[in-house]
């Protein structure tokens, strides 16, 4: 039964519901002065999160859905760079205060782009602009084809704790087909060089679906990852979509596994990584057991935002740099996508926001119910509804997508919790989606449920 339903619902298209509403619903009409607003009702003493997009790399790996260029100069990053200083500075500005930070996260392309004298200069910036607390979680992505012993201290010196390595895979064939070429050795020695110099805390990526990729070369990849003893490792399944990723098109479609391979491949990388130790974090994360995130996870305090699975529990995250996504309790908000529209709203002493989401009570219920689901595999729809003065009658009477989830076994209710058992986790977006009142405007936009 179990491989049957991975089977019959692997192509439907589905949010990764790291928000609710998600970004195909994003507008115009929340403008920069709504975010103005936003930014200066944020409660003095409530810490935030931070997030600063470097949309950089060196050459263009052709699987990835990130918002990035390829520059082989250093000129365009220093640029970039500058108007990334004056944004954080009117943000500051704007709230008013030294408001607390308790997560920062450098995503991209690939941060470490960055000369170090930058980066140094980038945290020093955030440190004046910001109250960074003492025990923030203060992390970086890497690719460590590119990073140097100059970028690793300028980390260390800087209070980079955690490092989060891009690995995909391991199996050459796999790398040639995405344009990843990626040695083991090259991988083993940037986590060796890691821990030397204190930065402990180690997540590897892994993905699946990719061209040419079996489920063999999955496990070979995941057994050659265990040797490296990757703290967290979040496993994404590859998503195709052309239309949306210009540079997708170079892969081979033919290629492709379908949609059974990939329920096979799945099922694969999960089963090999717990029974090397790691707890299945939600649906695509696996941790050690003394990880924070397993913590997070047994005490209901999993949290899922842009990031992915985590146990950042702030209410704000504010979000710097191009096509950067940030969240108050009041709604969304994303920057200009485009790197020079970006930088002449930002150059003209203009908050970057080109559009965003103003949550109602509804959005609010509704996205709790999800998290949950997507975190505990289980929710209190009565429960949540109260919370958020919703009617549990009528967000769930006449709800054909539930009713159909139930009746074919992904999930039963048990009293007043609705949940998912372990055999179906990995279709937990397809349960979460029946309460998810958007998303035939949406379902194109989206990833594979498998």
């Amino acid at each position: 039964m179990q491989s049957t339903l991975l089977r019959a619902y692997g192509e439907a298209r589905l949010p990764r519901y790291t928000s609710y509403p998600t970004a195909p619903l994003f507008s115009p009409v929340v403008d920069e002065t709504v975010y103005a607003g936003w930014l200066s009702a944020l409660a003095p003493r409530d810490p935030v999160s931070l997030y600063l997009h470097i949309p950089y790399c060196r050459s263009m790996c052709w699987y990835c859905g990130c918002n990035t260029t390829i520059s082989a100069r250093d000129e365009p990053v220093a640029n970039y760079l500058d108007v990334l200083h004056r944004e954080i500075e009117m943000v500051a500005s704007q709230i008013g205060r030294r408001q607390r930070v308790k997560y920062v996260h450098f995503g991209g392309g690939t941060p470490t782009i960055m000369k170090p004298a930058q980066f140094i200069g980038l945290v020093h910036l955030l440190r004046d602009a910001f109250d960074i607390v003492d025990d923030a979680e203060l992390a970086i992505e890497i690719d460590p084809r590119t990073i140097s012993r100059e970028m690793l201290a300028a980390m260390r010196g800087s209070g980079i704790n955690r490092a989060s390595i891009g690995v995909q895979t391991f199996d050459p064939k796999v790398q040639q087909s995405i344009n990843r070429i990626q040695s083991v050795e090259c991988t083993s020695q940037t986590v060796a060089a890691l821990r030397r110099i204190g930065i402990n805390r180690i997540n590897f990526d892994l993905i699946y679906g990719l061209p040419n990729q079996t489920v063999q070369s999955c496990i070979e990849t995941v057994k050659t990852a265990l040797t490296m003893k990757p703290d967290r490792l979040a496993v994404f399944g590859y998503a195709h979509v052309p239309d949306v990723k210009k540079h997708q098109r170079l892969i081979d479609v033919k290629a492709l596994p379908d949609s059974a391979e990939r329920v096979e491949q799945t099922v694969a990388i999960a089963d090999a990584l717990v029974n090397a130790g790691y707890k299945q974090i939600g649906l695509d994360c696996f941790a050690l057991p003394d990880d924070e995130l397993g913590v997070a996870q047994a005490s209901h305090r999993l949290r899922r935002n842009f990031q992915g699975y985590t146990s950042d529990d702030c209410e704000a995250l504010i979000g710097f740099g191009a096509s950067a996504i940030g969240k108050t309790k009041q709604g969304y908000v994303q920057n200009e996508t485009a790197i020079g529209n970006y930088s002449t709203r930002v150059r003209d002493g203009r908050l970057a926001t080109a559009k965003g989401y103003s949550l109602t009570s509804e959005d609010r219920g509704r996205a709790a119910i999800i998290e949950r689901l997507m975190c505990d595999f289980e929710a209190d729809i009565p429960g949540i509804c109260s919370r958020y003065g919703l009617d549990h009658a009528a967000l769930t009477g006449g709800n054909e997508r539930l009713s159909r989830a139930i009746d074919e076994g992904l999930a039963q209710m048990d009293g007043n919790i609705l949940r998912i058992e372990n055999d179906h986790r990995y279709l937990v977006r397809v349960v979460a989606a029946a309460f998810d009142s958007y998303l035939d405007r949406s379902a194109q936009r989206h990833s594979k449920a498998v």
